[in-house]
């Protein structure tokens, strides 16, 4: 007698269909409250299962949907349209603002990392206070880089992909320049600090990126 033990084997280990897929994929990034990488899908995902390729399917049928699948640096999450933002928000007193010198550290940053707190200080051209750095970090805004190999081996500092999603950015490359932010609102007409205007030109922006969000 012949046994035939293959074709039971093969169904263990059969991936679902692409449709099945992207349900779960979709399942998982709408329970999570924060970005899920696609790694992460792996490990959660029947064995087979090609999370890559439902995120490239799924995203593509939430175009032009109230609710959109997002890149945010290395991970995927569902976002509320952007020109639909205005029915989620409420009206709430705002406790806190960031003052001049966070919104410059934190626009030095964002526009020159991995920059070092020395680094930021001559672009200012005044010393930044430990409470301003301390704000952005528990804002987690902001995290501490690699080490510069140069004497005394000083931290960097780099923008978070908090930061990303919350500003509603795929990566810092699609930072604004400095017209857009200050026709948003996010800084005065006064000029900026020396160095700063150079953000405005978008080769500069991406200046350090390949080092961005490294250890």
């Amino acid at each position: 007698m012949t046994e035939r033990p293959e074709p039971i084997e093969k169904s263990l280990f059969e991936a679902p269909p692409m449709g099945e897929q992207e349900r779960m994929v979709e399942a998982v990034l709408f329970a999570s409250t924060e970005p899920v990488t696609v790694a992460e899908l792996s490990a959660r995902l029947p064995h087979g299962c090609d999370p890559a390729e439902a995120l490239v399917r799924l995203r593509k049928r939430y175009e032009g949907r109230g609710v959109h699948l997002v890149r945010v640096g290395d991970a995927w999450a569902m976002r509320t349209a952007a020109d639909l933002g205005h029915l989620m928000r409420k009206e709430t007193v705002e406790s806190r603002k960031l003052s001049r010198a966070a919104i410059e550290t934190l626009a030095i940053v964002a526009y020159h990392q991995p920059v070092t707190r020395a680094e930021i200080e001559e672009i200012r051209g005044v010393a930044v206070s430990r409470g301003t750095i301390d704000q952005l970090m528990e804002l987690d805004w902001i995290r501490l880089g690699r080490r510069r190999m140069t004497p005394g081996r000083p931290v960097t500092f780099v923008v978070t992909e908090h930061f990303l999603d919350h500003f509603g950015l795929e990566s810092a490359r699609d930072l604004p320049g400095i017209k857009e932010l200050r026709a948003a609102g996010l800084l005065d007409n006064r000029p900026l600090p020396g160095a700063m205007q150079k953000a405005d030109d978008e080769e500069e922006a991406t200046t350090g990126q390949s080092e961005l969000f490294e250890d």
